[in-house]
């Protein structure tokens, strides 16, 4: 088998505890299951591994510093989806008249919302969900005609700037189109960014007028109103706010559907002033930021329109049968990228969110459904936070099996694991052993799309397996509109990002300090530049930013250095294998890759999260850790240490104790010694975006994790 320095099947298997002689009369039987469902198979149908050992991209000249493109693209990248669809409202109209009465957009009405009190007193709100009722294609271009129209009569002018500041849900969508329709450039800010963040991006913008939800007008608007000097309009999507009174003079505050009304009202004359040009602003996207302030990208409609255009691709009959869920923050790339991939191709999307997705998720009642029961959707796109956050509670589930359904599984699991390896599909297994756990996403998932940072080995395995399809591992930017690489879906090779998009190519650039070179060998190995029409045009009011990470070639084509370490595999396939900012030298002259110690020791049991630390004035690694609090309870009761959590975290005992596992693990992992991290904080409080020291996208914010740890990390380092 031809791994491309994938993770060995081995390495990733579950151990069980089976009697030799039982196990010895098991492995004959599914041996000899294998001989006879392999003869048909061999002999109908073309293995997955022939198809994802075919080369998939090439470098286009035989120069160590040439770019790589896709096979599919070699003579000229892809740039439209449909012809003469060159900007998104073309795009939206073109699938308005081929879709028309299809269903596009879907949201579950609230039946019943109760408060649930807790065994510790606090106070969950919990919500009993009715079904999707949808909007088509056409009802969806009518409301986004009149929402623009009567934005168009509240003073809002082409070329100029509007926010949207709300959760993910289909009048996000349909307010997007209408800026889309109306040439109004949208400003996307996170649900969850702090005020200043907040203001920050509203006053760089100028914008007049906001658009938001009841929720976050009074749990983050209404205290910083008074901060942003040029705001006229508010728009809640949900009806009005309870309270009025309280914001300043000049601010007015309308509904959603009163502005569409108002829209409706106005002459049928009263067109949209200026259609956008493929080169206008369509969306100026705040990244979250894993370093400083957010930075507000600019993203041209043709650059939307070429990252789609290239995500589409991979898709494999993408068309009206699929069910997409939508429920990560559509201010993100990700999302709003594969939302629109949807939108494009007649797909349902249906909206949820993370607190009820799934029958187990935090609001659902218990006993009522969570939205991939009900929506039984075959796309989903997430990040990895939320995968591993997946394959956690479904391991910790099988731990709590009886002897007999564990080993039942362990066997099952192993048994698929390998058959994968080679190329070969398990039907018995997933009908009979892994239906139930496929049930927990509605059954019907026919590809995982992740992206937003690397996906462990582990656990892209263990959804392959468990959840018997797919797992389309991507890799893009905000600044490439997240588009660059996705892998394909019969690729089922680990620790890869697929090859280029059509959309787009890709070369290494040399990083001496680093040591890594074009001209490496076996692979060559640099920073990943990334090039084609999905470039963006850099960022808002950030003319020195733009161009120390933008530049234009001589044939015009901008690229993006994005300052990722990756390789190309001798298919094409791209490796991430470092970054830049994440390289630290040690006293000693040696240089450690902190995520690379990380992803080796994120998927213990023991570890919710992880952040590894060093600097140049010490000679060791250190770590801050969100450990399990079910796991580090049951290690403390091992060792016979007792305590509140927040005493267990602080103990120094259990910071030896949990630090002997990391060890273990890290060894196993083959890290270096000088990799391993000698001294660990426990953290009680887990890093959610709320508590700023991760991204929307669970990335770590390694600025802010240092200034919140800066006593430990002093304590650490023997300075008291």
């Amino acid at each position: 088998m031809n791994n491309h320095g994938s993770s060995k099947p081995s390495s990733m298997k579950l151990k069980h505890t089976i009697n030799p002689i039982l196990l010895y009369f098991i492995q004959f039987i599914i041996s000899l299951y294998t001989i006879l469902t392999y003869i048909p198979y061999y002999f109908l149908s073309e293995s997955r591994q022939e198809k994802s050992n075919r080369t998939k991209a090439k470098p286009v000249n035989s120069t160590p510093d040439s770019a790589y493109r896709s096979v599919n693209s070699l003579d000229g990248l892809a740039s439209v989806l449909y012809p003469g669809c060159d900007t998104l409202d073309k795009v939206f109209m073109h699938a308005k008249n081929k879709f028309k009465d299809k269903r596009l957009l879907g949201t579950r009405e609230i039946l019943n919302e109760e408060d649930e009190v807790q065994p510790n007193g606090k106070v969950f709100k919990k919500v009993i969900l009715g079904s999707y009722n949808w909007l088509s294609y056409e009802d969806v271009f009518v409301r986004a005609f009149n929402f623009g129209n009567g934005l168009q009569m509240l003073g809002q002018k082409p070329k100029t700037n509007i926010a949207i500041f709300c959760e993910t849900r289909a009048e996000w969508m349909v307010a997007a189109q209408a800026c889309f329709m109306y040439n109004f450039q949208l400003v996307t800010l996170y649900a969850t960014l702090g005020g200043p963040a907040i203001v920050h991006g509203l006053n760089e913008t100028e914008v007049t007028n906001i658009i938001t939800s009841k929720e976050l007008l009074q749990t983050k608007l209404k205290d910083i109103v008074s901060l942003v000097p040029r705001l006229r309009h508010i728009i809640t999507v949900d009806g009005k706010p309870p309270t009025w009174s309280e914001f300043p003079k000049g601010v007015i505050v309308h509904t959603m559907a009163a502005v569409q009304a108002l829209g409706a009202k106005a002459s049928v004359e009263n067109k949209p002033l200026s259609k956008p040009a493929p080169s206008d602003i369509a969306v100026i996207m705040y990244t979250s930021g894993s370093t400083g302030i957010p930075k507000g990208v600019m993203i041209s409609h043709s650059n939307i329109i070429a990252g789609i255009t290239g995500m589409a691709e991979r898709i494999p009959e993408l068309g009206e049968k699929d069910v997409y869920i939508g429920y990560l923050p559509l201010a993100h790339v990700l999302e709003l990228s594969a939302e629109l991939v949807c939108l494009s191709h007649g797909c349902r999307i249906g909206y949820s969110s993370p607190q009820t997705l799934a029958d187990q998720s935090s609001k659902i009642k218990k006993g009522s459904k969570g939205d991939t029961s009900m929506l039984k959707p075959t796309l989903m796109a997430a990040v990895p936070e939320i995968m591993d956050r997946i394959y956690k509670n479904v391991m910790n589930k099988v731990n709590e099996m009886s002897s007999f359904q564990r080993n039942l599984f362990i066997l099952a699991y192993n048994y698929k694991m390998e058959q994968i390896s080679k190329g070969h599909s398990t039907p018995l297994c997933d009908s009979f052993i892994f239906r139930k756990v496929r049930g927990l996403l509605g059954g019907n998932i026919r590809l995982l799309l992740c992206g937003g940072a690397p996906l462990s080995a582990t656990t892209q395995r263990f959804m392959n397996i468990c959840f018997c399809c797919p797992v389309g591992q991507g890799y893009g930017l905000t600044e490439s509109c997240g588009a660059g690489t996705i892998t394909e879906v019969w690729d089922y090779n680990t620790g890869r990002v697929g090859a280029p998009l059509v959309c787009c190519e890709i070369k290494l650039k040399n990083w001496e300090e680093g040591g890594y070179f074009n001209t490496d060998k076996p692979h060559p190995r640099g920073e990943i530049l990334i090039g084609g029409q999905n470039v963006t045009m850099g960022y808002y009011k950030n003319e020195a930013k733009t161009k120390a990470d933008f530049f234009e070639d001589e044939n015009g084509q901008r690229w993006l250095c994005t300052g990722d370490i990756g390789e190309f595999d001798p298919d094409g396939c791209l490796k991430i294998i470092d970054r830049k900012k994440d390289l630290v030298k040690l006293q000693a002259g040696e240089y450690v890759s902190l995520g690379k110690v990380e992803a080796a020791l994120k998927n213990l049991p023991l570890i919710d999260n992880i952040c590894a630390y060093a600097n140049s004035y010490h000679s060791y690694v250190i770590g801050f850790v969100v450990p399990n609090q079910k796991e580090l309870t049951e290690l403390a009761r091992k060792k016979g240490l007792n305590g509140t959590w927040e005493e267990l975290c602080n103990s120094s005992e259990m910071e030896n104790e949990v630090l002997k596992v990391l060890s273990e693990a890290a060894i196993s992992a083959s890290l270096e010694k000088f990799e391993i991290p000698v001294k660990i904080r426990l953290s009680p409080e887990p890093w959610t975006p709320e508590t700023g020291l991760v991204t929307d996208a669970f990335k770590l914010k390694r600025k802010e994790l240092k200034t919140h740890y800066q006593a430990d990390i002093e304590r650490m380092y023997g300075r008291k």
